[in-house]
């Protein structure tokens, strides 16, 4: 089954987002995966889920509240990020890697729906 969300260039970045941060989180020491490692990434792959699941919703305003739920999964995505960067666990400039997939879910968010 190749679902449509598959083609959408946000959920492909989304969803190598979350490999790639579970690559790294996969590698922390225990207290850091268990506190901050496993909310990165549980964020991290929300926003590709949520890019899905509004793809299969019939309603525009079903799709868009589940692209928003998807955006602030970005932005703790961000937070998180960012924390790790502080505590010496990611590279300094991770959380700004995160633009490209901002504008393509803000894309989609701003797609004009039909009707």
């Amino acid at each position: 089954m190749a679902s449509s969300h598959r083609s959408l260039r946000a959920y492909q970045l989304a969803a190598q987002l979350a490999r790639e941060v579970r690559r790294e989180v996969v590698d922390w020491n225990e207290f850091d995966r268990e506190s901050l490692g496993l909310q990165l990434v549980r964020a991290a792959e929300s926003i590709a889920a949520n890019i899905a699941e509004a793809q299969g919703r019939w309603y525009a305003k079903d799709k868009r509240r589940l692209l928003y739920i998807a955006r602030g999964s970005l932005y703790e995505t961000e937070h998180c990020l960012c924390q790790a960067e502080e505590a010496s666990l990611m590279r300094r400039g991770s959380a700004d890697e995160l633009n490209d997939l901002a504008r393509a879910l803000n894309g989609l968010i701003n797609k004009p729906t039909p009707g």
